[in-house]
């Protein structure tokens, strides 16, 4: 235990190469292992704000399916890639959209599998085409 402590510690000049900012010194102490969900910006934890999105994007997903059923933007979940390897530790994909391009997906915790059971369940995602976080939110700006 004396070992990892001392390996851990950080001389200032150490400490001075990895800090610049106060945005370093929050990722300094989450990766040091704190609990991500109990971070707050002083009105909502991060844990809150998953929830929300989580929700928000299986309501989006509940409305794409009403208006456009089973057209190529449909929603689907999967637990396993294209490629078909089983997506592991308590996630499943929830998406919207086959075509490349055209995919907005995110990976939703095991627990929510039910909350989704109006959409259709892949035996495998759709080939990933490579979207990004930026890719996602211009696809959701795009949405009609």
């Amino acid at each position: 235990m004396l070992l990892i402590k001392q390996q851990k510690r950080k001389t200032k000049v150490d400490m001075e190469k990895i800090i610049k900012s106060k945005e370093d010194a929050v990722n300094y102490i989450i990766s040091d292992g704190c609990d991500t969900n109990k971070i707050s910006d002083g009105y909502h934890t991060f844990e809150e704000l998953y929830e929300h999105r989580i929700h928000l994007f299986i309501a989006l997903c509940k409305i794409i399916d009403s208006e456009w059923g089973l057209g190529p933007n449909c929603p689907w979940k999967t637990k396993k890639y294209s490629d078909g390897s089983l997506i592991e530790g308590g996630w499943f994909l929830l998406g919207t959209g086959i075509a490349k391009g055209k995919q907005i997906t995110y990976h939703l915790p095991i627990s929510k599998w039910d909350d989704c059971s109006f959409v259709r369940e892949f035996d495998k995602a759709p080939e990933f085409d490579g979207h990004t976080s930026d890719h996602v939110l211009q696809r959701l700006k795009e949405l009609k």
